[in-house]
This record gives structure tokens, sequence and C-alpha cells, in this order.
């Protein structure tokens, strides 16, 4: 056999984030501010309840949507945070991570030549997951001049008679721009006469720094064409566990279900019966960590001022998005030589889209004592590129 590859793999690009974190892991006294993944351990509480579900032989398979008990508690969580009610029976799907919960729900609703848009910069998976669904990616490339946020106007010139759904990554990672709940009603009223469904990735939903965060799924029309995806690597500190869950319109879950059934059985055991416990008694954990988070956050944003680097204020994730647009510099060049010059990792805008291209993502998922070092190393560097 001759050609034993599929095209449509062979031409999808490896992740630009994972590049530089393997370059650092060689490097002797190297600061990795590259990568999405929180320092804090799990909550003991949340930890315990996992070991607990070990000792007790909790070690089969569960249903393929997940625990009945973790449905339910997902459900009360949203009824809580968003006062969007879900049926835990038939609306809810727990799956392995968001990631898998994005890769299935376009599979789920993709027909061969639909449209999916995708606002760049945004998470590395959307692109490829849509690709792999067989549907055509539509680009709209968010500008720094609207804080990154998807504009009305943005969106409706991106809409085709093939468009099918939109992802919508908000609090976006890499730039930590959010959507407010003004901005979020003038989408929604788009895809409504527009009858497009939407995919919220909202992961990050519970680390925001301008108020509550405010789903799509709330707005009027919306429920009805809505996969809601979150899960508990983000916010709870549980990235290792992979748990992650959809909530949406009964005949979107159903067919997800199938997919899941066959290629995955049922996210991890032990994973779900933590989870139970982390999301019926970890909002205080939650916000002991945001408040952790925010003090980094505005620690960065007070160092790039100092420095003359330019960056807009971003409101959500752990991600700041710096502009580095005036060094005359890529942002692949920037990012390979403060690694080899001052070894430090950050993550080249343009790994999330081309319209990402002049700037460097920093994850502030760090901590303090890092985040203080690699900013004497990003100041040295950058009095040594400007002179």
């Amino acid at each position: 056999m001759t050609k034993p590859l599929s095209k449509i793999v062979e031409g999808i690009q490896p992740s630009g984030i994972r590049k530089f974190f393997d370059i650092v892991h060689e490097m002797k006294d190297a600061i990795s501010l590259g990568v999405g993944e929180p320092d804090f351990d799990t909550p003991w509480h949340v930890r315990d309840e996992g070991i607990y579900a070990l000792e007790r032989g909790k070690t089969f398979y569960t249903s393929n949507a997940g625990l009945k008990e973790l449905r339910g508690e997902i459900c009360n969580y949203i009824k809580r945070k968003h006062n969007i009610e879900y049926n835990p029976n038939n609306e809810v799907l727990v799956t392995v991570g968001g990631s898998e919960a994005i890769d299935i729900g376009m599979r789920a609703l993709i027909n061969p030549d639909d449209e999916v848009i995708i606002p760049q910069p945004a998470y590395v998976s959307y692109y490829p997951c849509a690709l792999l669904a067989g549907a055509k990616p539509v680009i709209i490339n968010l500008k720094a001049e609207n804080n990154f946020k998807l504009m009305p106007d943005e969106l409706k010139s991106a809409i085709t008679e093939n468009t099918k759904l939109l992802i919508l990554p908000f609090p976006n990672n890499p730039t930590g721009a959010i959507m407010e709940k003004d901005d979020l009603e003038k989408i929604a009223k788009i895809c409504v006469e527009n009858d497009i469904y939407v995919m919220s990735d909202e992961i990050y939903g519970a680390l925001t720094y301008k108020g509550e965060h405010y789903s799509i799924a709330q707005c009027e029309g919306m429920q009805e064409r809505t996969i809601l995806i979150n899960g508990f690597s983000k916010a709870y500190a549980m990235t290792g566990w992979r748990l992650g869950y959809a909530c949406g319109p009964q005949k979107i879950i159903k067919q997800m279900t199938k997919i899941h059934q066959f290629s995955i059985m049922c996210a991890p055991t032990t994973s779900q019966y933590a989870a139970v416990e982390a999301i019926k008694n970890g909002d205080s954990d939650i916000e002991e960590m945001r408040e952790a988070y925010d003090g980094r956050r505005r620690f960065l944003l007070n160092s790039f001022k100092e420095m003359g680097l330019e960056c807009f204020e971003p409101f959500g994730a752990f991600y700041v998005f710096p502009s580095v647009k005036k060094f005359g510099m890529t942002s692949e060049e920037f990012a390979t030589r403060f690694l080899q010059e001052e070894r430090v990792a950050l993550v080249p805008g343009n790994a999330f889209g081309e319209s990402g291209e002049g700037f460097v993502r920093i994850s502030y998922a760090y901590s303090l004592d890092n985040l203080k070092l690699a900013m004497e190393r990003l100041k040295k560097f950058i009095e040594k590129i400007s002179r």
C-alpha cells in the first residue's frame, strides 16, 4: 500500500503550543509560561472522594452518558449559575475533557461541506476538529482594537447559505477576552435569524474578573440551538482527571452520546465520583483560585506597563496576550529568541491562528514567584533587543 494515510490528517499541523513546552523541559533553569494548566493541586476534599471511590471498588464502567448523580449536579450547577434548566436524563453528556465534547459535538452536527465559523485567535483544537468532521472552516480574525471580541458585523459577513455552526470561544484562550451580556445578545439575534447552531466553549467560565460569566444559552431562543461545553480541568484544577461535559438539545446530545459510546464508552469512573464532590462543594475552591489568578493578572499587566509593552486588559481565563509587533520580529522569532536567550517559554500568537501574529501568549497559571522571575528576564530581553 503506497498511500496509507489520510490526506486530511496529514495536512493538519501539530499544535504550536507543545513545541515550546517540549523544548523548555530540556533546558536547565528554564521557566515555562506556555501551558494552560493550573499550578494548584486538586482540592483535598475532591481527591479524597476519588480515593474513597477506589477504596469502595467503584472501578467499573458507568453509563455511557455518565453517572446519573454527576449529571444531576451539573444541571444543578448550571441552574445555580445561569438559571438554565437541563434534563439530566437526556440533555447532558459527561466526556473525557472538554476537548472530546468539541470533537464529537462537531461530528454529530456536521454534514459534508457544512461551514463552521471559528473566531481566531482561539484554542488550537477547533480548526482540526472541524476538518476531521468534514466541515469547511471559515475564519473570523478578531481584532485587538475590539478587545478580541466577536463583533456582529464580522459574524454577518462570514455567514453563507452553508453556515451550520458558530464556535464561541469565550472566555478566550489565548487572549483572555470575554463576551458580556450585551455582546452576546447581539450575536444571539444573528444566530436565530440565520438558523445557526452555536458551540459555546465555556471551560474558563468560572474564571472571570469582571462580574459573573454570562452564557449565550441564556439569551432568548438560544438554549435550543446551543451546545454548552464545560469541564473540571481549569476551574477545579483537575486537568489530569480528564473530565468535561456537554449540555444541549436532546436530539444533539443523543447523537453525541452515540459517538461517545462507540469511541470512548464512558468517562473515567474515579474522576466522575470526584467531580460530584467538586461541583457540589467546590465554589469556595474556585473563588480562592480566582482571587489568586486575578492578583497575578494585575501583576503582569502592571509589569507590561512599566516595560512599555502594549497589552489590552483581559478579564477571563488565565492568559495575557501582549503585542510584540514593535520589535520587528514575528511571534515565532520573539518566542524562540526569548527562550534561547533568557530561558523562558511563551507561546507565539500565530499558534492560535493568523490573527495571533504579532502577539505572544503568557499563562499566569503559575506561581507569582515564577512570574516575577520571568518578568525580570522579559525586561532584560526587551531592553537588549530595543537598543
